[in-house]
């Protein structure tokens, strides 16, 4: 017997939470989340994607144990802003039982109808700087902190509910040693000198905070025209910035600034974290912090987590600035591999950024889509 109950209390929202824990006990490519960092993002008092969102969580029961759970979300900023008449879902996990997944989905499709929505999309988040997609290739590589693992069956569920692919993303790496210079160094100097453009490199994270906002101002206009983008409110910006941007090491965050100040283009790199989680178990104490902090410091892994361009410059190598200092800056490091978070497969500009580093790509995901 299949039963489904919505997680609204701490407890239960923990219960929630560690489902996975439990799912990918054995899985060597699962990463853990931080229970409490998931908790947070789920409590309507911190979050502020709930000054645009509704969310609610769903624990499915088969035989009185966990068998699955869900997210149903619906982003009203896209919803009246945009005319998307969906309703979302993210967080989703399940055992191989399609009568669970169908049960779970279920409690969207009720959320969506009650609010005359038009269609559901996932698995993805509330916000464009949330996870996003079920992964369908790359089942045998490590997963990262800003990505969901799942297993293979996943997709095959929602294909035979007759759900349809909405979107693809895909993940590539390549080994530092791929960098070559000289693809962007003679523009580099070129593009700073015809557009009186420069970088700015920073060595903590006190020199950094005045310019979060420009660069978040930046990421709404940089991403306005990508399908399903919802912008950044002003409360959101103050989130990240408190939540993530000290956490990240100042070095690895890159902003060009034009002669009048206004910063034209960015990029955030991140080192991995994925090997400090899964040993953190999802927690911070006792040893948590410290599996983090390491990596922090230690890590030869990088990966790209947001790179934008204002539209004026796109198209102008301004490019060839960003991946210079970090050139520069991963040497110093000695960095021996660089990944790329999920990207829209559809992207060509994005993708076209990074040829000449002769990326491989070794993951795939893809939202699905279905008509109420």
């Amino acid at each position: 017997m299949i039963t489904v109950k919505e997680a609204k209390t701490k407890k239960e929202l923990t219960e929630y939470i560690k489902f996975p824990f439990s799912l990918y006990k054995d899985n060597e490519f699962w990463v853990p989340p931080l229970i409490a960092e998931e908790l947070e993002t789920f409590d309507k008092t911190k979050n502020p994607a709930f000054e645009n969102a509704e969310a609610y969580f769903y624990i499915a029961y088969k035989d009185n144990e966990i068998a699955g759970r869900i997210t149903a979300i619906i982003n009203w900023a896209e919803v009246n802003g945009q005319q998307k008449k969906k309703v979302r879902f993210g967080w989703f996990d399940v055992i191989n039982d399609i009568n669970v997944t169908e049960a779970l989905l279920e409690k969207v499709y009720e959320l969506g109808r009650k609010n005359n929505l038009e269609y559901v999309e996932g698995p993805m988040g509330f916000s464009n700087l949330d996870k996003v997609g079920v992964l369908t290739e790359g089942f045998d590589q490590l997963g990262t902190m800003v990505t969901w693992y799942n297993h293979p069956y996943y997709a095959t569920h929602f294909e035979q509910l007759d759900y349809v692919v909405e979107k693809e993303y895909v993940e590539s790496k390549f080994p530092f040693s791929n960098v070559k210079p000289e693809f962007f160094q003679k523009a580099n100097e070129l593009v700073k000198k015809r557009y009186q453009l420069k970088p700015l490199n920073f060595k903590s994270t006190k020199e950094v905070m005045p310019h979060v906002d420009k660069m978040f101002d930046l990421f709404n206009t940089s991403y306005a025209n990508l399908s399903s983008f919802v912008a950044i409110s002003d409360v959101q910006k103050e989130y990240f910035k408190k939540k993530y941007i000290s956490f990240i090491n100042p070095e690895y965050i890159k902003f060009v600034e034009d002669k009048d100040h206004n910063i034209v283009a960015f990029s955030i790199v991140m080192p991995s974290f994925s090997r400090a989680l899964q040993k953190a178990k999802g927690k911070l104490f006792p040893f948590g912090l410290f599996h983090l902090l390491k990596a922090k410091k230690q890590s030869k892994d990088m990966l790209f987590y947001l790179i934008g361009v204002h539209p004026d410059y796109q198209n102008k190598a301004v490019t060839a600035i960003i991946f210079n200092e970090y050139y520069e800056t991963f040497k110093e490091k000695g960095i021996e591999n660089c990944f790329r978070t999920p990207e829209l497969a559809d992207n060509v500009a994005i993708h076209n950024l990074w040829k000449h580093f002769d990326p491989k790509v070794h993951c795939r995901r893809k939202t699905y889509r279905k008509e109420l």
